[in-house]
Protein backbone atom coordinates (compact mmCIF):
# COMPACT_ATOMS: atom_id res chain seq x y z
CA UNK A 1 0.00 0.00 0.00
CA UNK A 2 1.25 3.50 -0.84
CA UNK A 3 0.36 6.58 1.18
CA UNK A 4 -0.22 9.66 -0.98
CA UNK A 5 -0.18 13.14 0.51
CA UNK A 6 -2.44 14.81 -2.04
CA UNK A 7 -3.15 14.64 -5.73
CA UNK A 8 -2.88 17.22 -8.47
CA UNK A 9 -2.02 17.51 -12.12
CA UNK A 10 1.38 18.79 -13.24
CA UNK A 11 1.16 22.37 -14.43
CA UNK A 12 4.69 22.48 -15.79
CA UNK A 13 6.82 20.02 -17.73
CA UNK A 14 10.26 21.17 -16.63
CA UNK A 15 11.96 22.32 -13.47
CA UNK A 16 15.46 22.88 -12.14
CA UNK A 17 16.52 20.53 -9.35
CA UNK A 18 19.57 20.68 -7.08
CA UNK A 19 21.26 17.93 -5.08
CA UNK A 20 23.05 19.02 -1.93
CA UNK A 21 26.16 16.97 -1.16
CA UNK A 22 27.37 17.21 2.44
CA UNK A 23 30.02 15.81 4.72
CA UNK A 24 27.96 15.97 7.89
CA UNK A 25 29.54 15.76 11.33
CA UNK A 26 28.27 14.57 14.71
CA UNK A 27 27.42 18.17 15.65
CA UNK A 28 23.85 19.05 14.74
CA UNK A 29 24.20 22.83 14.74
CA UNK A 30 27.12 22.66 12.29
CA UNK A 31 25.16 20.48 9.90
CA UNK A 32 22.03 22.63 9.99
CA UNK A 33 24.13 25.70 9.18
CA UNK A 34 25.97 23.90 6.35
CA UNK A 35 22.72 22.58 4.86
CA UNK A 36 21.16 26.04 5.01
CA UNK A 37 24.13 27.59 3.21
CA UNK A 38 24.03 25.02 0.42
CA UNK A 39 20.24 25.19 0.05
CA UNK A 40 20.47 28.97 -0.27
CA UNK A 41 23.19 28.64 -2.90
CA UNK A 42 21.01 26.25 -4.88
CA UNK A 43 18.04 28.60 -4.71
CA UNK A 44 20.18 31.55 -5.83
CA UNK A 45 21.20 29.43 -8.83
CA UNK A 46 17.55 29.03 -9.75
CA UNK A 47 16.59 25.66 -8.25
CA UNK A 48 12.86 24.97 -7.98
CA UNK A 49 13.44 21.83 -5.91
CA UNK A 50 16.38 21.12 -3.61
CA UNK A 51 17.20 17.73 -2.12
CA UNK A 52 19.59 17.06 0.77
CA UNK A 53 21.22 13.72 1.70
CA UNK A 54 20.42 11.08 4.29
CA UNK A 55 21.27 12.20 7.84
CA UNK A 56 21.36 15.86 6.88
CA UNK A 57 21.45 17.07 10.47
CA UNK A 58 23.58 14.43 12.21
CA UNK A 59 26.05 11.68 11.27
CA UNK A 60 26.52 9.75 14.50
CA UNK A 61 27.12 5.99 14.56
CA UNK A 62 27.53 5.71 18.34
CA UNK A 63 24.11 4.59 19.58
CA UNK A 64 24.27 6.30 22.97
CA UNK A 65 25.49 9.59 21.55
CA UNK A 66 22.88 9.45 18.79
CA UNK A 67 19.99 9.08 21.22
CA UNK A 68 21.40 11.85 23.43
CA UNK A 69 21.67 14.29 20.54
CA UNK A 70 18.38 13.82 18.69
CA UNK A 71 14.88 15.14 19.44
CA UNK A 72 11.26 14.25 18.99
CA UNK A 73 9.89 15.89 15.86
CA UNK A 74 8.11 18.71 17.73
CA UNK A 75 11.38 19.76 19.37
CA UNK A 76 13.87 19.16 16.57
CA UNK A 77 15.87 22.37 15.92
CA UNK A 78 16.44 21.68 12.23
CA UNK A 79 12.88 21.27 11.05
CA UNK A 80 11.70 24.85 11.72
CA UNK A 81 14.86 26.16 10.03
CA UNK A 82 14.11 24.12 6.92
CA UNK A 83 10.39 24.90 6.76
CA UNK A 84 11.15 28.62 7.10
CA UNK A 85 13.86 28.31 4.45
CA UNK A 86 11.50 26.63 1.96
CA UNK A 87 9.00 29.42 2.47
CA UNK A 88 11.54 32.24 2.28
CA UNK A 89 13.14 30.89 -0.89
CA UNK A 90 9.90 29.69 -2.46
CA UNK A 91 11.25 26.21 -3.20
CA UNK A 92 10.22 22.60 -2.81
CA UNK A 93 12.64 21.08 -0.34
CA UNK A 94 13.35 17.41 0.31
CA UNK A 95 15.26 16.96 3.54
CA UNK A 96 16.75 13.58 2.71
CA UNK A 97 16.53 12.37 6.27
CA UNK A 98 16.94 13.28 9.89
CA UNK A 99 17.15 11.04 12.94
CA UNK A 100 13.99 11.62 14.96
CA UNK A 101 13.61 10.34 18.52
CA UNK A 102 10.87 7.85 19.31
CA UNK A 103 9.80 6.22 22.59
CA UNK A 104 11.68 3.41 24.33
CA UNK A 105 15.18 4.43 23.25
CA UNK A 106 14.51 4.21 19.52
CA UNK A 107 14.71 6.53 16.51
CA UNK A 108 13.33 6.71 13.00
CA UNK A 109 15.25 7.72 9.89
CA UNK A 110 12.77 10.20 8.42
CA UNK A 111 12.61 12.08 5.12
CA UNK A 112 10.51 15.23 4.70
CA UNK A 113 9.00 16.94 1.68
CA UNK A 114 8.43 20.66 2.37
CA UNK A 115 6.37 22.97 0.16
CA UNK A 116 7.16 26.59 -0.84
CA UNK A 117 4.52 27.60 1.70
CA UNK A 118 6.74 26.11 4.42
CA UNK A 119 4.40 23.20 5.10
CA UNK A 120 5.37 19.58 5.70
CA UNK A 121 3.70 17.91 2.71
CA UNK A 122 4.66 14.39 3.73
CA UNK A 123 7.02 12.26 5.81
CA UNK A 124 8.65 8.95 4.96
CA UNK A 125 10.34 6.64 7.48
CA UNK A 126 13.08 4.42 6.04
CA UNK A 127 11.75 0.89 5.66
CA UNK A 128 14.86 -1.22 5.11
CA UNK A 129 17.47 -1.32 7.87
CA UNK A 130 21.17 -1.43 6.96
CA UNK A 131 22.29 -4.53 8.89
CA UNK A 132 25.35 -5.77 7.00
CA UNK A 133 28.87 -7.14 7.36
CA UNK A 134 31.10 -5.59 4.71
CA UNK A 135 34.18 -7.18 3.07
CA UNK A 136 36.48 -4.68 4.83
CA UNK A 137 35.40 -6.08 8.21
CA UNK A 138 33.12 -3.18 9.13
CA UNK A 139 29.74 -4.09 10.59
CA UNK A 140 26.55 -2.00 10.57
CA UNK A 141 23.42 -2.69 12.62
CA UNK A 142 20.99 0.11 11.90
CA UNK A 143 18.16 -1.85 13.51
CA UNK A 144 19.82 -1.48 16.94
CA UNK A 145 18.94 2.20 16.98
CA UNK A 146 16.18 2.68 14.41
CA UNK A 147 12.66 1.35 14.01
CA UNK A 148 11.76 0.61 10.37
CA UNK A 149 8.95 2.38 8.58
CA UNK A 150 5.99 0.39 7.34
CA UNK A 151 4.56 2.55 4.55
CA UNK A 152 5.68 3.53 1.06
CA UNK A 153 5.06 7.23 0.46
CA UNK A 154 4.14 9.13 -2.69
CA UNK A 155 3.65 12.90 -2.90
CA UNK A 156 2.36 15.20 -5.62
CA UNK A 157 4.43 18.16 -6.80
CA UNK A 158 3.68 20.71 -9.54
CA UNK A 159 5.69 18.53 -11.96
CA UNK A 160 4.34 15.11 -11.10
CA UNK A 161 4.42 12.60 -8.30
CA UNK A 162 7.56 11.98 -6.25
CA UNK A 163 8.31 8.62 -4.63
CA UNK A 164 10.36 8.83 -1.44
CA UNK A 165 13.05 6.41 -0.27
CA UNK A 166 16.28 6.45 1.74
CA UNK A 167 19.69 4.86 1.04
CA UNK A 168 19.53 1.07 1.72
CA UNK A 169 16.00 1.05 0.26
CA UNK A 170 17.80 1.29 -3.08
CA UNK A 171 18.56 -2.44 -2.96
CA UNK A 172 14.88 -3.38 -2.86
CA UNK A 173 13.42 -2.83 -6.34
CA UNK A 174 9.92 -3.81 -5.26
CA UNK A 175 9.57 -0.53 -3.35
CA UNK A 176 10.31 1.54 -6.46
CA UNK A 177 8.06 -0.64 -8.60
CA UNK A 178 5.22 -0.04 -6.17
CA UNK A 179 5.84 3.72 -6.19
CA UNK A 180 6.12 3.93 -9.97
CA UNK A 181 3.03 1.83 -10.61
CA UNK A 182 1.19 4.19 -8.25
CA UNK A 183 2.22 7.14 -10.43
CA UNK A 184 5.70 8.24 -9.33
CA UNK A 185 7.56 10.00 -12.14
CA UNK A 186 10.53 10.92 -9.95
CA UNK A 187 12.27 8.91 -7.22
CA UNK A 188 14.33 10.50 -4.44
CA UNK A 189 17.17 8.40 -3.01
CA UNK A 190 19.03 10.46 -0.37
CA UNK A 191 21.93 8.40 0.90
CA UNK A 192 25.00 7.97 3.05
CA UNK A 193 26.37 5.05 1.04
CA UNK A 194 29.60 3.61 2.39
CA UNK A 195 32.74 4.10 0.32
CA UNK A 196 33.06 0.33 -0.16
CA UNK A 197 29.51 -0.36 -1.33
CA UNK A 198 29.28 2.92 -3.20
CA UNK A 199 32.27 2.17 -5.39
CA UNK A 200 30.84 -1.24 -6.28
CA UNK A 201 27.11 -0.58 -6.56
CA UNK A 202 25.93 3.06 -6.34
CA UNK A 203 25.87 4.04 -10.01
CA UNK A 204 24.63 0.63 -11.17
CA UNK A 205 21.73 0.45 -8.72
CA UNK A 206 20.55 3.99 -9.35
CA UNK A 207 20.62 3.47 -13.11
CA UNK A 208 18.78 0.17 -12.71
CA UNK A 209 15.98 1.75 -10.66
CA UNK A 210 15.59 4.49 -13.29
CA UNK A 211 15.55 2.03 -16.20
CA UNK A 212 13.22 -0.49 -14.56
CA UNK A 213 10.60 2.13 -13.82
CA UNK A 214 11.12 4.73 -16.54
CA UNK A 215 11.55 7.31 -13.78
CA UNK A 216 13.91 10.13 -12.95
CA UNK A 217 16.18 9.29 -10.02
CA UNK A 218 17.52 12.09 -7.83
CA UNK A 219 20.10 10.93 -5.28
CA UNK A 220 21.85 13.46 -2.99
CA UNK A 221 24.67 11.91 -0.97
CA UNK A 222 26.99 12.24 1.99
CA UNK A 223 30.71 12.30 1.21
CA UNK A 224 34.01 11.99 3.07
CA UNK A 225 34.87 10.81 6.58
CA UNK A 226 32.53 11.07 9.56
CA UNK A 227 33.82 10.63 13.11
CA UNK A 228 31.48 9.34 15.80
CA UNK A 229 31.52 10.26 19.48
CA UNK A 230 33.12 6.87 20.17
CA UNK A 231 35.97 7.59 17.78
CA UNK A 232 34.80 5.37 14.94
CA UNK A 233 35.12 6.62 11.39
CA UNK A 234 32.56 6.05 8.65
CA UNK A 235 33.57 6.86 5.08
CA UNK A 236 30.87 7.74 2.58
CA UNK A 237 31.03 7.64 -1.19
CA UNK A 238 29.57 10.93 -2.43
CA UNK A 239 28.71 11.08 -6.15
CA UNK A 240 25.27 12.68 -5.85
CA UNK A 241 23.54 11.58 -9.01
CA UNK A 242 20.79 12.57 -11.44
CA UNK A 243 19.63 9.73 -13.71
CA UNK A 244 17.06 10.14 -16.48
CA UNK A 245 14.24 7.62 -17.22
CA UNK A 246 16.33 5.92 -19.94
CA UNK A 247 19.15 5.29 -17.47
CA UNK A 248 21.48 8.05 -18.62
CA UNK A 249 23.51 9.83 -15.95
CA UNK A 250 22.67 13.51 -16.30
CA UNK A 251 25.23 14.71 -13.77
CA UNK A 252 27.51 13.33 -11.06
CA UNK A 253 28.47 15.39 -8.01
CA UNK A 254 31.87 13.75 -7.55
CA UNK A 255 33.36 13.71 -4.04
CA UNK A 256 33.36 17.37 -3.01
CA UNK A 257 30.82 19.12 -0.79
CA UNK A 258 28.57 21.31 -2.91
CA UNK A 259 25.53 21.34 -5.16
CA UNK A 260 24.78 19.57 -8.44
CA UNK A 261 22.00 20.90 -10.66
CA UNK A 262 19.98 19.54 -13.56
CA UNK A 263 16.89 20.35 -15.57
CA UNK A 264 14.21 17.70 -15.12
CA UNK A 265 11.88 17.31 -18.12
CA UNK A 266 9.03 15.05 -17.01
CA UNK A 267 8.03 14.50 -20.66
CA UNK A 268 10.95 12.06 -20.80
CA UNK A 269 9.14 9.78 -18.33
CA UNK A 270 6.22 9.17 -20.66
CA UNK A 271 8.56 8.75 -23.62
CA UNK A 272 10.57 6.08 -21.80
CA UNK A 273 7.45 4.28 -20.62
CA UNK A 274 5.96 4.27 -24.10
CA UNK A 275 9.16 2.81 -25.54
CA UNK A 276 9.25 0.00 -22.98
CA UNK A 277 5.90 -0.21 -21.14
CA UNK A 278 7.12 -2.71 -18.55
CA UNK A 279 5.05 -1.12 -15.77
CA UNK A 280 1.98 -2.50 -17.54
CA UNK A 281 3.52 -5.92 -18.18
CA UNK A 282 3.94 -7.22 -14.62
CA UNK A 283 2.24 -10.60 -14.33
CA UNK A 284 1.60 -12.84 -11.31
CA UNK A 285 3.57 -16.06 -11.27
CA UNK A 286 4.25 -18.97 -8.99
CA UNK A 287 7.45 -20.72 -7.93
CA UNK A 288 7.91 -24.38 -8.71
CA UNK A 289 9.94 -26.10 -6.02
Amino acid sequence: MVASSFDNRPHSDKFLAALVQMSATNQMAENIACAEELIRAAAVSGADMVLTPEMTTLMESDRGALLDKIFIEEEDPGLPVFTALAQELGIWLVIGSMAIKKPAGRAVNRSYLLSPAGHIVTRYDKIHMFDVDLPDGVHYRESRSYSPGKQAVLAATPWGKLGLSICYDLRFPGLYRTLSRAGAMMLSVPAAFTAVTGKAHWHILLRARAIENGSFVMAPAQTGSHISAGGGIRKTYGHSLFVDPWGNIIDDGGVDVGITMAEIDVNLVNKARLRIPSLTHDLPFGLED
